[in-house]
């Protein structure tokens, strides 16, 4: 199925602009710390009355010399000062010490936010390259202390206090001459565009950021990996791995490289215009007070203010190009939440599973193919899996019988045709009720870091103990379960408790079937659900199936075409078709490609015997 994803008719430009995240940002926050808002605006106005109070501080002082003041009161004025100086910024900085208890939950929240996102969304977004790359960009914003979506806070701290600043010294200069302010807001306001057009380098080249980082976690997590340690082993292939890493990271190194050497001319190019401003302003300052204009307090006040000036533009600069940049790189992250969804899920017909009501599912004139693929799967496929029917998909590697069931299952649409669901098209109901209908163990099952009883359950908040030891029983498992440590509560998965046990490939499997069976959905679908186990261990498991599954639809793919004996139907697929399909008997008295087949197998395990 072609899947139009999501793309940015641009993808040099952020979807999302400076304020639409910022206030993204805020309405996260007013939806879990909302004394993170407080805690910023606080934040700016302490260091604004700081500001003030050393600006003015010194002339004070000079200004009562200069009047003659008693003693008294002059140190009356220094005491005010420097208490107020004191508070100001112990207040301060007790506030930047603890104000990470309010925004460290908003980072989290919206981490949250993206792992939803990759568990929930459809497996054709999940498997394209754009939303793997996208989620890694999201992932590395959204990682940290210091990522934006944290350190953000002290961006809209430092505008408020530079726009309150810059407002308050500008009323100051003007009163002396508009033409100091006026000359350095210009060259601010040059700097501010060129700067942005810098530092925008790095979102520029998002993709090819992406591409190299999941390059190099790709060949990471394999290093690290305790399944394939063997393999690398018996191979020889650390010295591979080894290599290919070195390559990434000199593909990593040479692209570091090219950004900082962006971001390095946008820090000189500020450094020139801060030198600008501030020279012409020193010297006009000068000028006017050479010709009597100012008192020596006045002069003080005022070039202390322009210094100050400078430095609330200068950061008004910085924190907008601060805040650009991190407003690109939550735009990654919103357009990761935001990614469009292929399937209806809220917004389609709600289904609630009924384990006793009848379903059809129908493919209809069916085709089929992966996504950026010219080769069909299925070509004008047509399939009906009846109420309560056991049916076994059979054929050679390649033939499509794991996307057979992924589509019956809701997992792909069709490029051609479609399911339906007692008739109706699966596409008008929330897809995610539809998935509720199926229970299943796939090939690639899913091991979860907690005990027993959770990984049958599936984690379910509300664990029915009786029917966990019932479904463990009835795949064989209760012996090996019951004389573990802590039985049914016995931890799994090594890499996260180190008390777990591992169990054997056939024990796992025999798991992931009491799984199934605790689900106890309509329709069960088994993905070559034995293939750890021998054919003695395996006939008995489908023995206790037989009587499982009587009263639910069923399909089972296996390549063990014995297994497949108790089932009402078989179908044999072949170049994207049915090819075959009737019960066991029948197919071996038509004496074609799945009596071949047949005949193989049970010779070769004769020969075995």
């Amino acid at each position: 199925m072609e899947v139009e994803m999501k793309s940015d008719k641009n993808k040099n430009t952020a979807k999302y602009g400076m304020l639409s995240n910022s206030l993204f940002m805020a309405g996260a926050a007013w939806k879990t710390r909302p004394r993170a808002l407080v805690l910023t605006l606080l934040q700016a106005l302490l260091v604004v009355a700081g500001s003030l109070l050393e600006l003015y501080a010194t002339p004070a002082v000079l200004g009562s010399l200069e009047r003659h003041d008693a003693l008294g009161e002059l140190f009356g004025i220094i005491s005010f000062f420097a208490l107020g100086i004191i508070a100001v910024y112990a207040f301060t900085g007790y506030l930047e010490k603890n104000q990470m208890f309010a925004r460290t939950p908003v980072r989290f929240f919206i981490t949250g936010r993206l792992w939803k996102k990759a568990g929930t969304c459809s497996c054709p977004v999940r498997e394209s390259q754009e939303f793997i790359r996208a989620y890694a960009k999201a992932m590395d914003a959204s990682h940290g202390n210091t990522s934006p979506t944290e350190d953000i806070w002290n961006t809209f701290a430092k505008i408020m206090q530079n726009l309150l600043g810059f407002a308050i010294y500008l009323y100051l200069l003007a009163n002396v001459d508009i033409v100091i302010a006026v000359v350095t807001t210009v060259l601010a306001a040059v700097g501010y565009v060129v700067s942005s057009y810098l530092n925008g380098w790095g979102y520029r080249h998002k993709e090819e950021e992406a591409d190299i980082k999941n390059r190099f976690f790709y060949f990471q997590e394999k290093a690290r990996d305790r399944r394939l340690a063997k393999d690398i082993r018996i191979f020889g292939m650390g010295g591979w791995l080894e290599e290919l890493m070195r390559k990434c990271i000199r593909m990593q190194q040479d692209f570091y490289l090219r950004r900082e050497k962006n971001y390095l001319i946008a820090d000189v190019t500020d450094i020139v215009l801060s030198f600008l401003r501030n020279g012409t302003a020193y010297v006009w300052l000068l000028y006017l007070t050479l010709r009597g204009n100012l008192s020596a307090s006045a002069f003080l006040l005022y070039f202390t203010a322009v210094s100050g000036f400078t430095t609330w533009i200068s950061g008004i600069l910085q924190s907008f190009s601060t805040l650009h940049k991190q407003s690109i790189e939550i735009s990654a992250i919103r357009e990761l939440i935001d990614y469009e969804e292929p399937f209806l899920f809220e917004e389609g017909k709600g289904l609630e599973a009924d384990k006793e009501a009848p379903y059809t599912i129908e493919l209809k004139n069916v085709t089929f193919r992966y996504p950026g693929s010219e080769r069909e799967i299925f070509s004008h496929l047509n399939l009906t899996l009846h109420p309560g029917e056991r049916l076994a998909v059979v054929g050679a590697n390649g033939a499509g019988k794991t996307t057979l069931v992924k589509i019956l299952c809701g997992f792909y649409e069709p490029d051609e045709g479609e399911v339906l669901l007692n008739g109706i098209n699966i596409k008008e109901y929330n897809r995610r009720d539809y998935y509720q209908l199926f229970a299943a163990v796939f090939q690639d099952f899913s091991l979860l870091a907690g005990d027993v009883a959770e990984n049958v359950a599936s984690f379910d908040q509300k664990t029915d103990m009786d029917r966990v030891r019932d479904c463990i029983g009835k795949v064989g498992l209760r012996k090996k379960i019951e004389a573990l440590p802590e039985g049914y509560h016995t931890h799994l998965v090594k890499e996260v408790y180190e008390d777990a046990v591992e169990l054997s490939g056939g024990e796992l499997q025999r798991l992931m079937m009491a799984r199934l069976l605790y689900k106890d959905s309509p329709v069960m679908v088994l993905d070559e659900p034995t293939a750890a186990l021998d054919a003695i261990a395996e006939s008995d498991i489908y023995q206790k199936y037989q009587e499982l599954t009587r009263s639910k639809s069923s399909v089972f793919i296996s390549h063990r075409l014995a297994s497949t004996r108790f089932c009402d139907r078989i179908i044999l697929l072949e170049e994207g078709k049915i090819a075959e399909e009737g019960t066991h008997e029948e197919l071996l008295v038509r004496g074609e490609t799945y009596a071949r087949l047949f005949e193989i197998q049970s010779k070769y395990y004769r020969e075995e015997c």
